[in-house]
């Protein structure tokens, strides 16, 4: 499979000629709604077995071949070519594709309102063939240990269709915000503790098909930290004989002294060393209500996975993804205008119908535009394309994660998908 990048005057019918196949299959591929108006700087994925290389200046074989893991003898032979000769500057090679790695994929599922909207379901069909959970946010833990039910209607089909299996995400989210009192009055009393993991053992084998029980509690006084390290503990003794795996949600941190209430009550290592896996909630550092950047900028993303392989296994490890961007109006004044969420999908249209040509920034490897509105407002918008996921991807192999976890479906972002299934073979549970 092959990225590209769509240059000044390409054209649909152009770049399946460069690649040998038809135009019908990049369009269905990428789901593109207008085939005759590409957008400048647009990433492409193209449905091809392996991928193209054209040489560049001071390329050598040997060094194109160590570029994608493959022996320079071999990538001769398969392009039948003498490897001692020199290779002409855009000379094309063909590149086999590279040995897909097991991964567990994850993606949280959000319903609003008091049933599963059919466009949420459709979208969760398009993804749990590639997911080993679907996870379904969220289940409301209460002060008094009972647990305020979600809409699940339809979530349990479309995952055993699949093949995936179901999380069950327990939160400490009241009146719409996590709240660290909730989650105090939780951890400071064993009782309400114990009516709390009966009311989701009886929740979870009522729904079927749940493996994991993933704790998301956040916004906690830092003076809990240990509290919520041994409620992790009584949880997992409990869970684990009723036959339930269990996770943890963690806060982005680059050390374990980081401050903030975000982050002080996350144990990174005492959470390694007590639940099944984790996952990191790398992402949200542009976010709706600051100003405009990279969501998920890959540079800042390393620099949590680098600290938290330190302390928690690599195969425990679930890195998050977003499947979002936004759109923010400037200037940006804090406290002011949200910026509006867009899907991949939805950011290049926004970029076709005011010419804006897609821009890629290769530190936070992310895609982004700028544009005017028909008001004359000023915006820029931030979000995620083939090449940022895949460098994502890379990144998560070269770590040795156990896979990664996706906030949240409903947002079309097709090519992710099918860089999914180019890139792993998706554990299921």
């Amino acid at each position: 499979m092959q990225i590209h990048v769509v240059r000044e005057g390409e054209t649909i019918w152009g770049i399946a000629q460069e690649f040998g196949i038809s135009g019908e299959a990049i369009v269905q591929a990428n789901q593109i709604p207008e085939p005759n108006r590409l957008v400048l700087g647009q990433a492409l994925v193209i449905p091809i077995v392996g991928s193209f290389y054209w040489v560049q200046p001071g390329d050598s074989l040997f060094s194109i071949a160590q570029q994608f893991g493959i022996n320079y003898l071999t990538l001769a032979q398969i392009n039948g070519i003498n490897p001692t000769q020199p290779l002409n500057t855009g000379f094309r090679l063909y590149i086999p594709p590279r040995q897909k790695t097991n991964a567990e994929i994850n993606a949280y599922i959000e319903p609003s309102g008091e049933t599963v909207s059919e466009n949420l379901l459709n979208s969760a069909r398009e993804a749990a063939p590639h997911l080993t959970y679907l996870a379904m946010f969220s289940f409301e833990a209460r002060r008094d240990g009972s647990l305020e039910p979600m809409p699940t209607n339809g979530i349990p089909e479309v995952a055993r269709t699949a093949g995936a299996s179901l999380m069950m995400v327990v939160s400490n989210l009241e009146n719409g915000q996590f709240s660290g009192e909730l989650g105090k009055a939780i951890l400071q009393s064993s009782a309400v503790q114990d009516v709390l993991l009966d009311n989701i053992v009886e929740e979870a084998k009522r729904i079927g098909n749940i493996s994991d029980i993933h704790f998301d509690f956040e916004f906690l006084p830092g003076d809990q930290r240990e509290a919520y390290n041994n409620f992790l503990r009584k949880a997992v003794e409990r869970l684990h004989a009723e036959g339930f795996m269990v996770s943890s949600a963690l806060a982005p941190k680059t050390s374990g002294e980081q401050a903030g209430q975000w982050y002080e009550a996350h144990d990174y290592q005492a959470h390694g060393e007590i639940v099944d896996f984790v996952v990191l909630m790398t992402y949200e550092w542009g976010y709706s209500g600051g100003p405009p950047m990279a969501v998920s900028p890959i540079n800042e993303v390393e620099k949590v996975l680098n600290y938290a392989v330190t302390v928690i296994p690599a195969n425990k490890i679930m890195m998050g993804q977003n499947l979002y961007g936004y759109d923010w109006t400037l200037p940006f004044v804090p406290g002011g205008e949200y910026a509006r969420t867009v899907s991949p999908q939805r950011a290049i249209e926004i970029a076709k119908e005011n010419n804006a040509a897609i821009q890629y920034d290769t530190t936070a490897q992310a895609p982004f535009f700028d544009y005017v509105d028909a008001q004359g407002k000023s915006h820029k918008v931030w979000f995620e394309d083939a090449r940022s996921i895949q460098a994502k991807f890379d990144l998560l192999k070269r770590l040795g994660l156990r896979g990664i976890s996706y906030w949240k479906l409903g947002l079309a972002f097709p090519q992710n998908w099918l860089l999914i299934q180019n890139n792993f073979n998706v554990v299921k549970r």
